[in-house]
Order: structure tokens, then sequence, then C-alpha cells
């Protein structure tokens, strides 16, 4: 498969990664090679392989839901760092772009 160098800048402008215009061709060379790779590994047969899942647990412990009493909002609004009248005031973190 082919991986064009518009491609590559467009992936870079998607993941926020800023490019230097030399390195573009390089890594559209990479980027293709990766992607024969990964098609070659789906061309393998695989029928009746068991999946490896090393450490995996095959239920996670639950503990009963029961209900119980929370803390009012009072309560919990005297532990915050900063607050806004009867609400948590938090930074914004997320850039409107």
């Amino acid at each position: 498969m082919s991986i064009e160098q518009h491609d590559v800048r467009h992936l870079a402008r998607l993941a926020k990664l800023a490019l230097d215009e030399p390195d573009i061709p390089a890594l559209a060379t990479e980027l293709a090679r990766i992607v024969e790779y990964v098609a070659e590994l789906a061309a393998v047969d695989t029928t009746g392989v068991e999946p490896w899942l090393p450490g995996a647990v095959p239920a996670a412990p639950l503990r009963p839901d029961t209900p119980a009493r929370g803390l009012s909002a009072e309560l919990a609004l005297d532990q915050a760092p900063r607050r806004r009248e009867r609400a948590f005031a938090v930074p914004a973190f997320v850039d409107d772009e």
C-alpha cells in the first residue's frame, strides 16, 4: 500500500504533531511498511489458535451493589479547593479548536 506525503501531513494534523517538511518522505515510507506488515499479519490463518491474554482475569471481582448514604452537598463543597456558589469550580482544560 502506498502512503502519500499528503496522508502523512493529514495524520500529523489529526495527531497534532509538528513535523519538519524534510522528514515527511521518510515517514511516508515507514508508514507504508507498517501498513504492509499489518496486512501480512492479518493474512495469517489463526483458525483454532486460542487467544493469549497474559494475566487476564476471567471476571473482575465485584462487590454487591448496595445503596448507601452519600455526602451532603454542603459537606462535599466544604472539602473542595474552589467553589462557586453551590458548585465545584474547576479550571477549563479543553481548547476550543
